[in-house]
């Protein structure tokens, strides 16, 4: 028989591989495909973070796939061309990979397909990385959601497909097949390895993906409680995992479902998260300018700032605000950043700064190893009050009361910012107040090695209210 080509993208696992068990299914010999196409995503283009990720990920499932006697074949460039040029190298006689929501793959996959069967190629695409395909799922007049609620009400209502296993049966295709060397790619920063504080906090590929799963359903009884505790190891830690299809949803879904009679609450809360990540899919699919242009139209011409100063502040974790600063180093060292901090830091950026929520995605997609393009755009846009379910123009975030609230004994904040260490917990997020004895004895010196706040929170609030509040319609102030 002609042989099958497996392209797998962000699916980089052999367990619950829809695309996998149905070229496994088919009886043709397979060849394992990954295509490195940084043209078609334009300027989403993988970041920096997800290219040292992608690089580990890639090493362990070819490490994989040797181990059942087969061979990931890498390939680079546009895969418009690249795939119907391995499609005649080898003959090829059937295509399978599995979805992408993403409107620039939704168009070049859409367009492979006629030209593949217009070759007489059978193709096909599965689902592998979502509970609910987002045309599945509708309102009562049968149109996206853009609330979450009611979403998850109708997901709730849906059955779940259990997970499969790596199918018994693998056969691979013998021929010679021309590759790259992964290592050609240097998609890892080699000097200066900026990678370096990753590493002791991940471990990309399938394996590492099922130990971060085991480990949390251990923790994950106190989930409801601590989620939000930034200080604290309490959430799953599984989102680059996902992100680059290394864990399926269902997987994750089924393991929580598995021990319900464990958690407190039955595991809805995690549920509701991993819901959440569908949600952001949901929109991006039927909103297609999600990661550019405000889903709120009214927004379009909203008075943002430009303050190179203040966003380089941001950037760097140096904008005096404790909490805000130690996310953002946290970022910057381990590549995954807290969501109750990824809110607070959002608000901060969008709210107190008044600059764009587009210039913080960006950020975010070039340092976050979980970069997702659905979740980082429907999260900036949902923390900047323009996108779906989005927080109401008036609630914003005080990184004060938030540091105190989530972070109480300010572990958090002295794990990133060396320099508050000896500040005891009541003046750690509130130096800039803190009596000159407690400075003294910290040996800090706000402005000089730390410093003070680039902006007065009073101030941003007020004026960011003041903008926002411009742009309501009367009947909603």
């Amino acid at each position: 028989m002609s042989p099958i080509i497996v392209w797998f993208r962000q699916d980089l696992r052999l367990a619950d591989n829809p695309a996998l068990a149905h070229a496994a299914a088919s009886g043709r010999p397979l060849l394992c495909l990954y295509i490195l196409d940084d043209e078609t995503s334009g300027r989403w283009r993988f970041g920096g973070a997800s290219r040292w990720w992608l690089d580990e990920s890639l090493a362990a499932l070819g490490r994989e796939l040797a181990l059942l006697g087969g061979r990931l074949v890498l390939r680079r460039g546009p895969a418009e061309k690249i795939l119907p040029a391995v499609v005649r190298e080898i003959s090829a006689g059937a295509v399978v990979w599995n979805r992408c929501y993403e409107p620039y793959a939704v168009a070049r996959d859409t367009a492979l397909k006629t030209h593949l069967a217009n070759a007489g190629i059978e193709t096909k695409s599965c689902n592998a990385a979502l509970l609910v395909e987002p045309w599945q799922i509708a309102t009562k007049a049968g149109a996206p959601f853009r609330v979450f609620t009611p979403f998850w009400k109708a997901l709730r209502q849906r059955e779940v497909t259990r997970p499969a296993p790596v199918p018994r049966t693998l056969t691979f295709f013998a021929g010679t097949v021309a590759g790259d060397a992964l290592a050609a790619w240097r998609l890892a920063p080699i000097a200066p390895n900026w990678a370096d504080g990753f590493r002791p906090h991940w471990a990309p590929g399938e394996a590492g993906a099922a130990a971060k799963l085991d480990d949390f359903l251990i923790r994950a009884v106190d989930y409801p409680d601590l989620r939000d505790r930034p200080d604290l190891v309490a959430t799953s830690r599984l989102s680059p995992h996902l992100h680059w299809g290394e864990i399926s949803p269902r997987q994750a879904w089924h393991a929580i479902r598995a021990k319900t009679y464990e958690l407190p609450d039955d595991g809805e809360k995690y549920l509701s998260e991993l819901a959440w990540r569908e949600f952001a899919y949901h929109l991006l699919y039927h909103f297609p300018t999600l990661p550019d242009e405000p889903l709120d139209a009214g927004f379009a011409e909203f008075p943002w700032t430009d303050d190179p100063a203040a966003f380089e502040a941001w950037s760097k974790g140096q904008t005096g605000i404790p909490i805000v600063d130690a996310g953002m180093r946290e970022l910057w060292q381990t590549g995954w950043m807290h969501n109750r901090v990824r809110m607070i830091v959002a608000s901060f950026l969008t709210k107190h700064l008044l600059i764009p929520w587009q210039r913080g995605e960006a950020w975010f997609w070039d340092t976050l190893l979980d970069a997702d393009l659905a979740n980082n755009a429907a999260g900036w846009q949902w923390v900047a009050g323009c996108g779906a379910d989005a927080a109401p123009f008036f609630r914003i975030f005080n990184p004060v009361l938030q540091g105190e609230k989530f972070d109480p004994e300010g572990d958090y904040v002295r794990r990133f910012v060396p320099e508050l260490t000896g500040l005891p917990a009541r003046h750690i997020h509130r130096p800039w107040q803190a009596p000159a004895i407690a400075l003294a004895e910290a040996g800090l010196r706000p402005g000089r090695n730390y410093p003070l706040p680039v902006v007065d929170l009073a101030a941003g609030r007020a004026r960011a209210l003041a903008a926002f509040r411009a742009r309501q319609p009367a009947r909603k102030r």
